[in-house]
């Protein structure tokens, strides 16, 4: 008698845990889904992301980046490579004395931690939001200055460009009639 009370007692928790499952199932049916189509849809990513690697420019279409080397020195993965040559009145690259001749990330090395942005002391290198960084051979990685500097709405601001002689080099700026 007792087999036939704990066979019922088996079917009827039987039927109510597939009672509770479909049930989940049904609700289910009737929520928005999460997916979103993605090449067609883009999801808007959060203030914060970081993503893609961006060189910004002054306003006058001068580079940020002076070749420091911070943002290499502060990269734990050691993903960025640069290297510097020196400024000239006649080709002025950056503001500064010197300019990133060279400079690479490696984006299979990258973690994207940020840190290099915030080393940068001029604010050249920036985090941005574009996370479509495919490749498809290991040489496709390698983001070169060219990649990775942006663009100027006039071509006179292309750099290198030439400037008046001595203007970036002094260290005190001259002014007309200082007053105290």
């Amino acid at each position: 008698m007792a087999n036939i009370i704990d066979v019922a007692e088996n079917a009827v928790t039987a039927v109510v845990d597939f009672g509770r499952g479909l049930k989940t199932t049904l609700g289910e049916m009737f929520t928005r889904p999460v997916t979103i189509q993605y090449p067609e849809v883009k999801r808007q990513v959060r203030p914060r992301f970081r993503g893609r690697h961006s060189l910004k420019r002054y306003d006058n279409g001068l580079e940020k980046c002076i070749g420091c080397s911070l943002c290499a020195a502060a990269c734990p993965a050691d993903a960025i490579f640069v290297e510097a040559a020196e400024n000239t009145d006649e080709e002025r690259y950056s503001p500064g004395e010197r300019y990133a001749s060279t400079y690479e990330i490696n984006m299979i090395r990258c973690i994207f931690c940020g840190y290099c942005e915030d080393a940068c002391p001029t604010e050249a290198i920036i985090l941005e939001d574009n996370y479509e960084l495919s490749f498809l051979n290991r040489n496709d990685s390698i983001y070169t200055k060219e990649m990775l500097i942006e663009g100027v709405s006039d071509p006179s601001k292309i750099t290198p460009q030439k400037v008046k002689m001595g203007m970036f080099n002094k260290s005190i700026p001259m002014m007309e009639n200082p007053k105290d």
